[in-house]
């Protein structure tokens, strides 16, 4: 099996290929993962699934499982469970992402804009390239991911959730509720993953809820 034509593929699906690594698991060869496309949100728009209830899982499932389907893979999904997939395991095994100033996890090309929807675990161990095993933390000076939150709720110190969310059910009009979270979009890197507000815009008010 050939890396780039697992990456040209979900590329035309709306998804991009952000890590692959060989597990030490005797049930995988290689497990490959994957995140939005800077194309998935219209991608998603132009699909059956974009009026469901949740659009983007119900999205997701079709289209891992076309995908595994054509690789002869097994496709898994982290909202399937429980048990629940170890996904932040997974990204950091990858060489391609790591634990960030805020806790969150960057990853070298999509900052802190990285989103996992799925992985396909090869029973083959396919040739991968190698990776940089360098936080890009590491060299980030600023820092601004530290200081971004508006009502500092996400910071080095921990993750204060219930403030997040009040904060966004009382300022509904915010750039965090319209643009996506400040804290993601002040990582330089997160530029990279070049997201679409809208997309970002539905990503926080599932987050935020409705009570």
């Amino acid at each position: 099996m050939n890396l780039a034509r697992i990456e040209g593929a979900s590329n035309d699906m709306g998804l991009a290929l952000v890590g692959a690594f060989h597990p030490d698991d005797p049930d995988i060869g290689t497990l490959v993962l994957f995140a939005p496309a800077p194309d998935f949100w219209q991608v998603l728009k132009n699909a059956p699934e974009y009026h469901a209830a949740d659009p983007v899982d119900h999205w997701s499932a079709r289209v891992f499982e076309t995908l595994a389907t054509k690789f002869n893979a097994r496709a898994i999904l982290p909202f399937v469970g429980p048990p629940y997939a170890p996904f932040l395991d997974y990204a950091k095994q990858s060489g391609r992402a790591w634990n960030s100033h805020v806790g969150m996890l960057v990853h070298d090309q999509f900052g802190l804009m990285i989103s996992y929807r799925g992985a396909l675990a090869f029973d083959e161990r396919i040739d991968l390239p190698p990776t940089t095993h360098q936080s890009p933390c590491e060299t980030c000076i600023p820092k601004p991911c530290a200081t971004a939150c508006p009502v500092n709720a996400l910071t080095p110190a921990g993750y204060d959730v219930p403030k997040c969310k009040e904060y966004l059910r009382s300022n509904p009009k915010s750039d965090c509720m319209t643009k996506g979270c400040a804290v993601r979009r002040a990582c330089p890197i997160s530029a990279g993953a070049k997201r679409d507000a809208a997309q970002s815009a539905h990503y926080m008010r599932v987050f935020r809820g409705n009570e």
